[in-house]
């Protein structure tokens, strides 16, 4: 490793203690202070800059995923500027600002990543939940897992387009949405917001159904034609409907409200149990139902690039490292505006 900036040996960082309800008696996370990681090979040492606040992180802190790394730091949606590097990497430049995703690792050799389906390699490795992430003042990545990040974006707006954008693509992508065709949204927070401003960009009709009464305010704001309860059937056929929601009860409004031919993404690593479906009323005319894992590189690279020709920027609320607990209250409370990113760094 050549240390080439000063660069302390320690730092501020949450870490997961016992995953349990966020706004539980117990706070599952607490605010520590540990070691800087050192970058190993193929891997450089990141300063965090922001890190965005995911739905996921609330998962790995409540225990709905299982633990994979004992007292984890959580997040995922990292900018950062590069201030160290471990063997033999050449990638990025020092002080160069990149973006550090929840897909970290994978091995490159299996059948999936063979074939172009890297997201589902069954060695895959998480940051924030296989491996410290963001919630912290330094992280490290694989260069090869990091991405450059359009300088139109600023540190707070980037950070969720590293998680809540590269999936809300890849769900639209698989939701097979038809050229100006009606798009469905199901839980309007961080990720939706994104994949709709994506939809309506390229002249798609977008329906959003949500619980919270701001984010439906929100999401007509944006220009979406309609926003009405989670649980509530369209009022026209939709050609594709994604759910962000972690909710299994909303499978069976949503696949209803389709058209046939129709296609249904659950977007979400984790989700409630589904209810038992009616053939006639939920599958039959051809209509698919489809689940998202994860996003290859292909994904994140392609999604940037649209993004930034596209314009796209997320709505963000900001808080401070130490208010990390406040911010996943507000995402578990399902009624935000936009996404939740934490600031860690100035510069």
């Amino acid at each position: 490793m050549s240390n080439q900036v000063e660069i302390p040996k320690t730092m501020r960082a949450w870490e997961v203690t016992t995953p349990g309800p966020i706004d539980g008696e117990n706070a599952p996370l607490k605010l520590v202070t540990k070691p800087v990681p050192k970058p190993q090979r193929g891997e450089v040492l990141v300063k965090v800059l922001t890190c965005g606040v995911c739905h996921t992180d609330l998962h790995v802190a409540e225990g709905d995923l299982p633990v994979h790394h004992e007292h984890v730091t959580p997040g995922h949606e990292i900018v950062g500027k590069v201030v160290a590097f471990g063997p033999e990497t050449q990638r990025f430049e020092l002080g160069e600002r990149i973006g550090i995703p929840w897909f970290r690792h994978a091995c490159g050799v299996c059948k999936f990543c063979r074939s172009g389906h890297e997201n589902l390699c069954p060695h895959s490795v998480y940051t924030g939940w296989d491996h410290d992430g963001g919630y912290a003042e330094y992280v490290t990545v694989p260069e090869g897992f990091a991405y450059r990040i359009p300088e139109k974006f600023d540190d707070l707006e980037a950070a969720p387009l590293l998680c809540a954008g590269i999936i809300g693509y890849r769900a639209y992508e698989r939701a097979n949405v038809p050229a100006g065709g009606r798009l469905g949204l199901y839980g309007f927070g961080g990720s939706a917001h994104i994949t709709a401003q994506i939809a309506l960009a390229q002249g798609v009709e977008v329906h959003v159904f949500t619980r919270g009464a701001d984010a439906r305010k929100f999401a007509l704001q944006l220009g979406c034609v309609s926003a009405k309860g989670a649980y509530d059937l369209s009022d026209v056929p939709l050609d594709s409907s994604i759910i962000f929601a972690p909710v299994g009860d909303i499978v069976l409004p949503a696949l209803e409200s389709l058209i046939s031919g129709g296609t249904l993404a659950m977007a979400g690593i984790h989700m409630s149990d589904v209810p038992t479906l009616n053939y006639q009323k939920h599958l039959f005319h051809e209509k698919t139902l489809t689940s998202v894992e994860s996003n290859s590189r292909r994904d994140g690279e392609e999604f940037l690039t649209l993004a930034d020709r596209l314009n796209i920027h997320p709505e963000v609320t900001e808080y401070p490292l130490e208010k990390a607990l406040d911010a996943l209250k507000y995402v578990k409370r399902g009624d935000i505006k936009g996404a939740c990113v934490l600031r860690i760094s100035h510069e």
